[in-house]
């Protein structure tokens, strides 16, 4: 619309300028001139476009979408088309679900999407989609993948560690659907679920069972351990006294006392000795006291 206005003012004023120069008069013509400098800087100005960064342009030429798609920055175009912007952030759409349980039961669940626009089908999302492509074929898919997806498994695994894993099986089905089209799947995190508070306090309950029950298994273990090592080392001891048991003879038990005679013998304390004649043979030694 501007072009189309700059264009009629530029025509204008060199219609007028050539006319107030023919009829002498100069005041006109130089106010026509001025015309003719602002419609020639406003058509120039509508033959380029500038994209913003994280966004790409449609250019739509009174019907004709180009397959072409115009990247961040100043980019020439033909004044006439209209230049559709949009964007390839990473977006974020946020929803608060009741879905369907293995069981069924019903499941509040809070859940996000993390999308982004393929650039190189901006093009084609606009021809066969439109500016809103989300609100038509982004949300209604994720919606109908959740609970489909939530269908297939239990309440317990829906609040319990499987969710990583349907929220893995939730992206994959929705790129599939949505892949082709241009638009790309990041993930599906699942922020919050609640469950119906009688059932949450029996899966916590039996969650601290199981708890419980692998607590008393790894003490188990330990006591076995602990029975085993206390064997081991009652078997190192008593192995230890058969060899001793086995070194130790009566003839080596008379020279150890030969031995301590002479010590004591050689020794300055006081001391009587007795020279013994009974079954070891050995002196008696007695001392002052």
């Amino acid at each position: 619309m501007l072009f189309i206005i700059a264009l009629i003012l530029l025509v204008g004023s060199v219609f007028v300028y050539f006319s107030s120069k023919k009829s002498g008069k100069i005041q006109e013509a130089k106010f026509s001139l001025i015309g003719i400098t602002i419609g020639g800087i406003l058509i120039l100005a509508q033959c380029f476009t500038v994209v913003p960064a994280g966004t790409v342009g449609v250019v739509d030429f009174l019907g004709s979408v180009s397959n072409i798609t115009l990247k961040s920055g100043v980019n020439f175009v033909n004044p006439i088309a209209n230049v559709i912007k949009f964007s390839i952030k990473t977006q974020e759409f946020k929803e608060n679900m009741n879905v369907p349980s293995k069981e069924g039961m019903s499941v509040q669940l809070e859940i996000s999407l993390l999308y982004s626009l393929d650039p190189e089908n901006a093009s084609k999302i606009y021809k066969s989609v439109g500016q809103n492509y989300e609100e038509i074929i982004l949300v209604p898919q994720f919606r109908s993948v959740v609970r489909g997806v939530t269908s297939r498994y239990d309440a317990k695994a829906l609040y319990t560690a499987s969710r990583e894993q349907l929220a893995t099986e939730m992206k994959d089905e929705l790129e599939k659907l949505v892949g082709p089209r241009g638009i790309t799947i990041e993930s599906a995190p699942m922020r919050q679920i609640i469950l119906p508070t009688g059932l949450t306090a029996s899966i916590e309950q039996k969650l601290q069972a199981e708890q419980a029950s692998q607590q008393m298994q790894f003490v188990l273990k330990k006591e076995e351990q602990e029975a085993d090592r206390k064997r081991i080392e009652a078997k190192g001891i008593a192995d230890f006294q058969e060899i001793v048991a086995r070194g130790i003879s009566q003839n080596y038990l008379q020279w150890k006392g030969i031995e301590a005679t002479e010590k004591l013998a050689s020794s300055t304390n006081a001391k009587i000795v007795v020279i013994g004649s009974g079954k070891s043979g050995l002196p008696l030694i007695l001392g002052n006291q």
